[in-house]
């Protein structure tokens, strides 16, 4: 099989009101681009047939990889980056909150700066948020941010748009030493290619806050700033290795 120029890995679970809608757009997408695609669907653990209607697509570019289990976003993302095969690895949320056309943004700075990691802002500047989450959510947001830049060190706007593009072989060690299977995952992913100096570049996406998200701000906000002291823990005891 040919290597495609990209690979979109959606991280699902319980996604059956939405996914065959998000597909069909992605489908339509790739119909538009000279560039190849493979699409991964990664199930995670889903009890409402979410698994069913992806194997409806399978045999379009499309794939999917059944987990038996929830594990959680961050491993699912891992599990269907260390799958794909194509040159740049996007992952995207379920509910396409970032329009699959912005896509283009990121591939086009990937190869014009040889990045090796582009992300999607909504923090960057936020007239490109569509719709906005609620007051509440919006301020956790910027707080963890905020608590990622100081404890991390990673000056970044916006570690948590679900929108970002990776180099496959530049980035695949990062994914390897992944151990955070929640939604801290992303800050983990960023802390270990800032540490091994690959580029990483963030760019203006537009996006739209989709009402029945995953994410629980307080439940999960905190369970997120667990994820920032395991992360830094990890690194003072030598789990990621060796800096480059």
């Amino acid at each position: 099989m040919p290597r495609p120029s990209i690979s979109i890995v959606i991280p699902a679970f319980n996604e059956s009101r939405r996914i065959a809608d998000s597909l069909g757009k992605l489908r339509e997408f790739v119909r538009t681009t000279p560039l190849s695609f493979e699409i991964l669907v990664v199930d995670d653990g889903s009890t409402d047939g979410t698994g069913g209607i992806v194997q409806g697509f399978e045999g379009e570019g499309i794939r999917l990889i059944q987990q038996a289990e929830r594990r959680g976003k961050g491993h699912s993302v891992r599990n269907g980056m260390l799958q794909a095969i194509g040159t740049y690895v996007l992952f995207t949320d379920a509910d396409l909150s970032t329009p699959i056309d912005e896509l283009h943004k990121l591939y086009d700075i990937a190869e014009r700066d040889s990045a090796d990691i582009v992300i999607g802002s909504r923090a960057l500047d936020r007239r490109y948020i569509e719709r906005h989450q609620s007051r509440f959510r919006e301020t956790g947001g910027i707080v963890f941010n905020r608590l990622v830049r100081i404890g991390l060190g990673l000056k970044l706007h916006d570690t948590q748009c679900g929108f970002k593009l990776f180099h496959r072989d530049r980035t695949r060690s990062i994914f390897e030493q992944q151990t955070i299977d929640g939604f801290g995952f992303d800050p983990e992913i960023l802390f270990l290619a800032a540490r091994r100096r690959l580029r990483i570049r963030e760019v203006s996406v537009r996006w739209s806050h989709a009402d029945d998200t995953k994410v629980r701000v307080i439940r999960d906000g905190f369970r997120m700033i667990g994820d920032l002291v395991r992360i830094r823990l990890n690194e003072l005891t030598g789990k990621y290795g060796p800096r480059a």
